[in-house]
Parts: C-alpha cells; structure tokens; sequence
C-alpha cells in the first residue's frame, strides 16, 4: 500500500522523460503532441472535465483511442500536459522591469483569477498533480520573485503568497462556476443570478438573510453580476496588499 501511494505521489508528465518519450513503432499520421493537448484544452473548455475521455478526444482528433498512447502513457499525463498549457496563458511581469511590486502582485492575482474564469477545469486539476512543467514553474517563479520584492521577511513570505493566490484561487474558482452554471441553464450571467436570488427567497431562513443583506449588496454597487464581481475582487486584493505594507512597516 506504502509503495503504491509513494509511485502515484511521484508520478507526473515531467519526470522520468515522459514528456518527451515515444512509445516504440510507427508514428500515428497527422498528429503531434502539440495538437492533441490543444485539442484537450479546447474539449475541457466545452464540455468539462467530467465528460473528458481518451475516446471523446480520438473522435474529435478522427484517430483511434490507442494511437494517442503513443504520445502520452495515460489520461493523467495528458490532463497535466493540458493543465500546463493553460498556464502559459498567464502573461508574467518582466523580471527586469523597474514596476512597484504592488502593480505586479496586482498583475499576477488578476491573470491567475482571469485563467481560472476561463478555463474552470484549471481549479480542480491543480493540486492533483505536481505541477512541474514549465509553465507553471515560470509563474511560480514570477510570484516568488515579486512578494520577495515587498520586503517582508523571509519567514512570512509562503504565508504571504498563501494569502494573495489561495484567496486568488477560491474566488476565480467559484467565479468559474457560477459562470459554468449559467451557461448550462442557458441563462447569462445576471439571469442566472436573478433566478437564483428568487428561488433562495422560496425559503424562509434564505429570505432573511438576503434581506438583510440587500443593504450591502446596493452599497457594493455595479449594475451587472460581472461588475460586482470586479468591485468585490479588486477592493479584497487591495485589502491584502494593505496588509502586507502594515506588516513590512512594522517591521
């Protein structure tokens, strides 16, 4: 049991020459390893994860299941190839840039957060896998590079990345879906909201809560679901980069 969960937490794409290694025998016509992990992006986009299969993805590429196993060895290492493709979407601050590393935490939080809106399958595989490919090495890199610049110290700077791109995470997860959801009724995003908020008030407890609530959401202001939830994640990242330069000055 000991050996089996230590071979699956090692296992990745990355390692080993998997990402570069060929199965043995005739090159099936017409693909490449780069065309079948953009067309996985492209499935995971429409129709989920969930519904993704090795044979979903041969009929979109009009080859045989078996023949893609000649670029990867299993659907995992192709779901992480995918992850990491979609990580290079991220445009990363020039390291050599003289930026405020304000503007560049607030560059990466929104890149981070518009590529988990975009891409909704992105939140369930990270943590899933080692995220070693280069992709995402680049982004961590960048991140470490630019918190490094705030001149907390060293031993708040984990704490630090943990506070901006966790809460960078779970907002664009939830974003993600709640844009998922809508698009699955058929609605937009603010008739999917409105319908929402109606049926919530059917319950009783629901109702009050959202009663006493309507106070704050008025206040927050914006005349779109897109608009609040701008308002919402731009005034939190704020919040933490105050916080950060309150720490840095007590320091």
């Amino acid at each position: 049991m000991a050996k089996a969960a230590d071979k699956a937490a090692r296992s990745s794409v990355w390692l080993d020459g998997k990402a570069h290694r060929r199965r043995g025998g005739g090159q099936p016509s017409g693909l490449d390893r780069t065309r079948i992990t953009e067309v996985t992006v492209r499935l995971l986009d429409a129709e989920g994860l969930a519904k993704f299969s090795m044979r979903r993805l041969a009929g979109e590429l009009n080859v045989t299941a078996m023949s893609l196993y000649w670029y990867v060895d299993t659907k995992d290492d192709l779901l992480e190839l995918a992850l990491d493709e979609a990580m290079g979407e991220v445009r990363l601050p020039d390291a050599e840039a003289d930026e405020d590393w304000r503007d560049q935490v607030r560059a990466l939080a929104r890149e981070y957060r518009s590529l988990l809106v975009r891409h909704p399958w992105v939140s369930q595989l990270v943590g899933t896998y080692l995220n070693i490919g280069p992709n995402n090495l680049a982004y961590s890199r960048a991140v470490q590079r630019v918190v490094r610049r705030t001149g907390l110290p060293a031993n708040r700077l984990t704490s630090t990345i943990s506070a901006v791109f966790q809460f960078v995470y779970g907002y664009g997860t939830l974003e993600g879906h709640l844009s998922t959801r809508a698009a699955a009724t058929g609605m937009t995003l603010d008739e999917y909201f409105q319908d929402a908020m109606s049926t919530a008030t059917e319950s009783p407890q629901a109702a009050d809560l959202i009663r006493d609530s309507q106070e704050m959401m008025a206040a927050r202001g914006g005349d779109t679901v897109a608009e609040m939830l701008e308002r919402d994640f731009e005034f939190a990242l704020e919040l933490l980069i105050a916080g950060i330069e309150t720490i840095v000055a007590r320091a």
